[in-house]
């Protein structure tokens, strides 16, 4: 089994969330050692069990509440490991993740999934081997390793993704759950965190609650008060994509799109690849549409393209090639 961690083009084009969008209901005793699938080892299994929920540093992931975790990916960064109950050791690594998420003051949180109780997300992240370990960050999926790698590995890894994930505004902390409370000589005397403005403090909450509106109704407020605001800004286009591909058929969507001179059904597609971590597809698939049409149409693609370099991030270098392809069409 690799160790090595592998680059981004790894997963790319591989990795589509806008199929669990609408996941089906879990299966019954479904998670580590349940009724769905027997553990291979039973002390493994527990090992690898993290709090309940959706909240905390430490939680399961399944295919009904994944979606929850790409939202709270908006706040701040996810981790989530893959692992399989036929192989005990891949869920120990789950458990490893979540201390380096309580040693870092809950700056991330880890999600465990196994893969034998989550058809879905298997099928979704297309996991050939366990566990692997990923990110959302944005809502996008970003390749972190494959294989069970020791802390001291490990850290490197997260202190890159925490860089990048303050580069575009993601600096949000994990509320630890019930079980991530520190013990008495933990944690003593460390700063505490600053709060945040209302107006983003409602918004967090509002993403963690589901709530897609209710968080683009607190984006907006942060606007009016300050219409520099970049993170509100971005946390608004980074809403808005999720709300317009809320119960989409993705199916429907590319078989819509095959006139590109279609630009409604253009633009839906190129959000749809965007939720889905294929960002370049996105960006060309829009600029292809601003080359094809004219006047308002022409735009209107423009101007969506635009959107999508916000919910990406003006740090992404796949953002700065889509500035430089759509002046070339343009001009």
């Amino acid at each position: 089994m690799t160790q090595q961690p592998f680059p981004p083009p790894a997963l790319r084009g591989a990795v589509d969330l806008s199929a669990l969008k609408r996941p089906a209901a879990p299966a019954r005793g479904a998670g580590p050692g349940g009724a769905g699938t027997p553990s291979a080892s039973g002390g493994a299994a527990d090992a690898a069990t993290p709090t309940g929920g959706t909240a905390g540093l430490f939680v399961t992931g399944t295919d009904a509440t994944f979606q929850e975790f790409v939202n709270a990916s908006l706040r701040y960064p996810v981790v989530v490991v893959l692992w399989s109950s036929r192989l005990p050791e891949s869920g120990d690594f789950a458990k490893v993740m979540g201390g380096l998420a309580a040693s870092n003051q809950g700056r991330f949180q880890v999600v465990s999934v196994d893969v034998d109780e989550n058809p879905g997300l298997l099928r979704a992240l297309q996991v050939q081997q366990v566990p692997v370990t990923m990110a959302l960050l944005q809502g996008r999926p970003l390749p972190l390793f494959v294989g069970p790698l020791l802390p001291q590995e490990v850290q490197p890894v997260i202190d890159e993704l925490l860089q990048v994930a303050v580069q575009n505004g993601i600096t949000g902390r994990v509320s630890a759950g019930p079980d991530d409370a520190p013990s008495a000589d933990e944690e003593v005397g460390e700063e505490s965190e600053p709060e945040l403005p209302p107006h983003l403090a409602a918004a967090f909450d509002a993403i963690e609650a589901g709530d897609l509106e209710g968080a683009a109704t607190a984006y907006e407020q942060a606007l009016v008060a300050n219409p520099a605001d970049a993170e509100a800004k971005a946390g608004l286009a980074q809403v808005g994509l999720l709300r317009r591909t809320e119960g989409v058929d993705p199916t429907a969507a590319r078989a819509a799109a095959s006139d590109p001179t279609d630009v409604k059904a253009q633009i839906l597609l190129a959000d749809l690849d965007v939720l889905g971590g294929h960002v370049e597809d996105a960006f060309t698939r829009l600029v292809d549409t601003v080359r094809a049409t004219s006047g308002d149409e022409r735009n209107a693609a423009r101007e969506h393209l635009l959107e999508l370099f916000e919910v990406v991030g003006s740090g992404d270098e796949r953002v700065a090639a889509g500035r430089r392809a759509l002046m070339s069409a343009l001009f």
